[in-house]
């Protein structure tokens, strides 16, 4: 007996510093058998009212993968899906079955900004990196917790972060349509309330008036008592930078409120679905819509593979995000894989992470991505000059034009600023 567990101590003593070998880093490693695939995770919203966003996004990674042949170093790509629901309590739950399943190894998501603040600390805490193609509010890539920041190390997004399309929008409002007098709603979300606040701030800075704040619920249907007030007011805009129904809701019935007849809406993002034009009606014609503004031939082919693969057009403005983030993922997997001499493969977690730090001017179909690491920008690898604000017409409403015509973005701003 004694010889017996000589031999095994013995064994152990030549065998496991082999296999730590193969997984020196600090985070642990995703290990991936010689014949099992690399799995993915998507993390988006695939139910509700906002699911359009979750379709949207998942199109973009499987196109991503159709590209690569379906293949990352030779292992089959496997997509593991998990509904973030919108919410933060979707958010936590969805993040707490990705961070169980270690063959994980990124994940592309969560889908809204409240899906991501539930979802954050826990893929952190498991060592995971997560990618999002949606998220734009400004408190997720600072680490300033006085001020709301909850950034969390493995944090990534590739859309631009909301303090450069409140500046967009309030610079577009204030000198190119020449309004003077501001009014803001928002849902009492993240999302809207910090963008409607630096949409706010820009348009104080450059001399307009703030003359109207407030707030609906979501899930709100009547927007009546709202409307009153700020048709009280007597704003020139109304920024509402709503997720749809809301956003549908509050234009329809804005254009039959007393008061507000020449009063303009602008809208952001959330709302640029090919859904809101339709489902608004006439209300929707001369609404202004910010967000998303992406061209090029690498954006033209990725549409085109869309229209084979799936039919028709995306339904929102975040695929090619999502495509973009999928590449850094899988690109990120083949420059730090190690490969045993048994053929399974050892991918480092920390290694991950610094591999997607260390993106510059990567050249993705939403634009040239560079990656910053630090607060109030940490995690932000979005290119912040492919916004635009987009206008709906009647080719837009009555002909199914889609996306928009961009009527207006920053580079179109005089060099004296004026």
């Amino acid at each position: 007996m004694n010889r017996f567990i000589l031999i095994i101590l013995l064994l152990s003593v030549l065998v496991l510093p082999v296999f730590a070998a193969d997984c020196a880093d600090p985070l642990g490693c995703v290990e991936v058998g010689p014949d099992d695939p690399i799995v993915l995770g998507a993390m988006l919203v695939f139910s509700g009212a906002n699911s359009f966003f979750g379709e949207d996004g998942l199109g973009g990674v499987e196109l991503a993968i159709l590209n690569r042949g379906g293949q990352v170093l030779g292992r089959d790509i496997e997509v593991t899906l998990e509904d973030d629901q919108c919410t933060s309590e979707g958010g936590q739950a969805a993040g707490q079955r990705m961070a169980a399943d270690r063959t994980i190894v990124g994940i592309v998501g969560p889908g809204c900004t409240s899906a991501a603040q539930g979802a954050l600390p826990i893929i952190s805490e498991a060592g995971m990196l997560t990618i999002s193609p949606i998220n734009t509010a400004p408190e997720l890539t600072s680490s300033d917790t006085d001020s709301g920041g909850v950034w969390r190390p493995g944090y990534y997004r590739i859309t631009a972060n909301d303090r450069f399309q409140g500046l967009l929008n309030g610079q577009f409002a204030y000198r190119v349509l020449g309004v003077r007098k501001l009014a803001t709603v928002h849902d009492g979300g993240t999302y809207t309330e910090s963008l409607a606040g630096i949409m706010r701030d820009t348009f104080l800075e450059l001399g307009g008036e703030v003359v109207f704040q407030g707030s609906v619920n979501v899930g709100d249907v009547d927007m009546t008592a709202v409307l009153t007030e700020v048709a009280a007011s007597g704003p020139d805009i109304l920024f509402a930078p709503f997720f749809p129904p809301e956003s549908e809701f509050i234009t329809a019935q804005m254009a039959n409120m007393p008061g507000l007849e020449d009063t303009v809406i602008m809208l952001a993002d959330a709302t640029l679905v090919n859904s809101f034009p339709q489902n608004t009606g006439e209300a929707a014609l001369g609404a202004y819509v910010s967000g998303p503004n992406v061209t090029g031939e690498k954006y033209k082919a990725l549409l085109e593979a869309w229209e084979e693969e799936f039919g028709g057009a995306p339904p929102s403005s975040f695929h090619g995000h999502a495509y973009d983030a999928a590449n850094l993922i899988l690109d990120a997997v083949e420059k730090v894989a190690i490969e045993a001499d048994d053929g399974v493969l050892f991918i480092g977690r920390q290694a991950m992470r610094e591999a997607i730090n260390a993106v510059e001017n990567y050249d993705g179909v939403t634009g040239a991505l560079t990656c910053l690491d630090e607060s109030p920008f940490a995690g932000d690898c979005g290119n912040p000059g492919a916004l635009a604000v987009f206008e709906i017409t009647e080719a837009v409403l009555y002909d199914g034009m889609w996306p928009p015509p961009a009527v207006w973005d920053l580079t179109m701003m005089p060099e004296d600023g004026g």
